[in-house]
Parts: C-alpha cells; structure tokens; sequence
C-alpha cells in the first residue's frame, strides 16, 4: 500500500496530520489508497490515464471516474443538501478539511476561491465548490460560513454526521479518521489532502494535490464550466 503523509510544523499546536493518500509514482501510477493508525484502507487504487499528456487539463487526469458519493449533510444555512441532487449535472471541485487546519484547507480553498474569481460571472455559475467538513462538532454552519465567506461567498459548506462524511470519503480513496482533542485544547484532524473535479456526468476525472498552484486552478476551472472532457 502506498502512503504519503503531509504534517505541518511539530511547533505549531493543533496541527492537522494530512494524509495526502495520492502519491504519483515513477510508473505513472497514482494510488488513491491511505493508512493510518487504527483506520482502513479506502477504495483504490486507481491508475493515472496513459492519455492524461493528452489532456487539456493542467490536472492529475483518473482512468478510474469515481461515482459523486451519496452523501446528504446540513449546509450553512442548516438545511439538508443531497450532494448528487443538487450538483447533478454540474462540474464539481469536492474537499474534505476543517476550518481549524492552519494551513493546507485555508491554501487550498483560497486559492480556488483567487481562480474563481478570475471566471465570468456565467463561468463561475457553472462550477460548484463544495467543502466538507471533517471536524463538525466544532464546524456549525455559523462557523463553517463564516470561514468560507472569506474564500468565496458562493462555496458550499457541509457539516453533519462524521459517519456519512468517513463513508463518503471512503468511496472516492479518501481517508478521513475521527479528529482528535489534544491536552491543551486543540484539534487534531487527519483527511486526505486532495481536491477531486467531477465533470457534468457525475464522475470524477480531474484530482490536484494539495501543492497545486492557483495557476493550475486557473487553467483548469474555464475548461471545467465548459464540461470539456479530460
């Protein structure tokens, strides 16, 4: 099995070990698979297309297409969102984090939300941004809004049941575990660190790494509210 684990500063407390569960290897095989303590291997591995040079897309193109997981949550607004109903149709860029992480979350959603706003108004309408949250004892949907309005005020934001948010993660090769409270109060959460782009079947083909530049999102995301394919 293949692992790679991102971890922040030992200095910083509360610190989220992210385990980036994707690693590009000199075969050109992307395995989707991660392992931690006392957590299970999600679905994988899944390979990276032998035409992804072909591709218009800056990234990492799947010969794998996952299904958008059947995942039903509160949004911050406290109403229930069925993530398949109501992006059905729709280019789709999906991320598991939590608001509290330090680092990678708050980088990766700021840079979509630079390269969103570099879209026309009509472009931005057609991709959804969705985060869910892997800490939502502590991400309310108050919180969770406040946090993601300052990313991007059209970005969705999920919280609810952690067990659905494991399960959902887990068909996509994803690997969430329960956040931890450390002795002096902070959280620790470990989540797969990569963001997966489903294109208007329902299916993702695109995933960026959490080192992707926000030149890369804003190549990628016009082609995306076209629905090109990868």
């Amino acid at each position: 099995m293949s692992r790679t684990t991102t971890r922040t500063r030992a200095a910083r407390p509360g610190a989220p070990r992210l385990l980036g569960a994707a690693a590009v290897a000199l075969a050109a095989a992307l395995a989707l698979t991660a392992c931690g303590s006392g957590g299970q291997a999600p679905a994988g591995p899944a390979k990276v297309s032998k035409e992804a040079k072909d591709s218009p897309y800056e990234g990492t193109v799947l010969s794998k297409h996952f299904d958008k997981p059947d995942l039903v949550l509160n949004d911050t607004d406290g109403r229930p969102y069925d993530l398949r109903k109501q992006t059905a149709g729709r280019s789709t860029l999906l991320f598991f984090g939590y608001t509290s992480c330090p680092d990678v979350c708050p980088t990766t959603m700021g840079d979509i939300g630079v390269a969103m706003q570099k879209l026309t108004p009509e472009q931005q309408q057609k991709v959804d941004v969705v985060f869910v949250s892997t800490d939502p004892q502590r991400d309310t949907p108050q919180v969770l809004r406040t946090w993601l309005d300052s990313m991007g005020k059209d970005f969705t934001g999920l919280t609810g049941d952690l067990d659905k948010v494991k399960a959902a993660a887990k068909t996509l090769g994803i690997l969430v575990e329960d956040p931890v409270v450390n002795k002096d109060g902070s959280v620790t959460s470990t989540h797969g660190a990569q963001v997966l782009a489903f294109l208007p079947d329902d299916k993702a083909h695109l995933l960026y790494l959490s080192a992707t530049s926000v030149q890369t999102y804003q190549h990628d995301l016009p082609l995306l509210a076209q629905g090109v394919p990868a």
